[in-house]
């Protein structure tokens, strides 16, 4: 498909820090570009050849946003899919597909979808509301602790909580939901895949994500994990079954529990750019933004092997902070070899917002990791 310097267009459903890097590859390839994001103030906004302001979830902002696009993805799963589906219809490419992206928005599809397809995850029930859930509890069907996830709007560790007690439900927000196991797990794993419509499919390597114990967000992505090669396969095989199953094309991020007896299951999955792969800008032979873009476009897949082994640590604003962004020290940060940080442009900070991420590249990955440790507690994101 022929994109480089000529008025086809992609457009891009989502202008955040996602989409912003996804347009890293385009300028560097003079694709035009059309971005659609309901902030004024989307990074994003800045590199696309087109920026338009409204909802991602409105049939009508989506629909009139996505007439005459050559191909239209996405950096964020919460949009308007019969939008999508009436474009798909009427001729142009939509990357991930409608039909994956209706199944994973939804965590009890997603979660049957495994199931059905013979894909290891943890055992789960699905219910229409937290009256019927507090139903289960006390004809003795659930017990405590299990994991709750809401059916829709989950991102980023919201609508999802370890439940313990009886009084812990009573701050759960209404609704459909899904209870599951909670997974007695020795390392969360992710395994990013990309397919292409023309059937080549690339894998990158295991990675291993630490998360913060309170905001069920992740701090630190290591590549390679440390993983032995039986658990290393074994994660890989999984993920491409996984991808395999949806049949989606562009990026697919698969994530995985290793149990402690070397189990892996599928935890749940995202059609996009994701932060488990943000390493690859420094560390990979072709970085995850620039593979997701090579397979919207059709175009053969580059290398995922790694040049170094790499560290990511997530920015966030820090608790108690509202207000303009300061990033306390990043001078002294940039004195260390090896780091680099990526301010995604969001000018209000907030507790736990992302604000942007910083690799460390390294031979040695117990070394990136105490870098990125370093790096961590020298660096804050504060309010004015």
């Amino acid at each position: 498909m022929e994109f480089f310097s000529t008025t086809k267009t992609l457009g891009i459903l989502g202008g955040g820090q996602l989409g912003k890097m996804l347009l890293y590859t385009t300028r560097k390839w003079d694709i035009k570009t059309k971005v659609l994001d309901p902030s004024e103030s989307a990074p994003a906004r800045l590199a696309c050849d087109e920026f338009v302001m409204g909802s991602l979830t409105d049939f009508q902002t989506v629909y009139e946003f996505g007439k005459g696009l050559d191909v239209l993805t996405i950096e964020i799963e919460k949009v308007n899919v019969e939008a999508l589906e009436k474009l798909e219809k009427e001729g142009v490419k939509v990357y991930p597909q409608p039909r994956v992206l209706k199944t994973i928005q939804n965590k009890c599809l997603q979660k049957k979808f495994y199931r059905n397809h013979n894909i290891p995850t943890a055992s789960f029930d699905e219910f229409e509301n937290l009256d019927q859930v507090k139903e289960g509890i006390i004809k003795g069907e659930l017990s405590f602790p299990f994991v709750w996830k809401s059916a829709e709007m989950g991102y980023d560790g919201y609508g999802v909580s370890i439940i313990y007690s009886n009084k812990e439900i009573e701050g759960l927000n209404d609704g459909p939901c899904l209870i599951e196991e909670l997974v007695p797990f020795e390392k969360e794993l992710s395994v990013i895949v990309c397919r292409r419509p023309s059937g080549e499919t690339v894998h990158y390597p295991v990675v291993e994500s630490e998360f913060h114990p309170t905001a069920n967000q992740v701090e630190y992505v290591l590549c390679p994990a440390r993983l032995s090669e039986q658990a290393t396969n074994k994660a890989i095989e999984i993920a491409l079954q996984t991808a395999e199953a949806y049949g989606q094309i562009g990026l697919l991020a698969v994530e995985l529990f290793l149990t402690h007896e070397g189990e892996v299951l599928v935890n749940e999955v995202a059609p996009r750019p994701h932060n488990s792969g943000h390493f690859s800008i420094e560390a990979s032979y072709t970085c995850q933004f620039e593979q997701h873009i090579r397979a919207v476009l059709d175009l053969p897949l580059g290398k995922t092997e790694s040049k170094a082994s790499a560290v990511m640590v997530n920015l966030v604003g820090k608790e108690g902070h509202t207000g303009p962004v300061v990033y306390k020290n990043i001078d002294q940060i940039l004195a260390i070899e090896g780091v680099t940080p990526h301010i995604y442009g969001k000018k209000e900070t907030r507790p736990f917002r992302k604000m942007g991420h910083i690799t460390i590249i390294h031979p040695k990955i117990d070394t990136a990791r105490k870098m990125a440790k370093q790096v961590k507690e020298t660096l804050s994101v504060i309010s004015k």
